[in-house]
């Protein structure tokens, strides 16, 4: 059996707030740098990218949902 979810619009712009996009930049630039991050560091780090691809994903799909209406 086929479920249907319905996405609300609003998930189509769904991004990490800037203070977020910021944090996660400078983990990774810091990273990139050479420098060792913390244990705290890379699970923040890990955490943060994860919901950036999930957020991703949820706008994608949202998007596609909308273009096939």
């Amino acid at each position: 059996m086929l479920t249907t979810i319905e996405i609300p619009e609003e998930v189509a712009q769904f991004e990490l707030p800037e203070a977020v996009q910021d944090r996660l930049q400078f983990l990774l630039d810091k990273q990139d740098a050479g420098e060792q991050l913390t244990s705290a560091e890379r699970d923040e780090a890990t955490g943060l990218v994860d919901l950036a691809e999930f957020l991703t994903y949820l706008r994608l799909n949202a998007r596609r949902v909308q273009q096939q209406s």
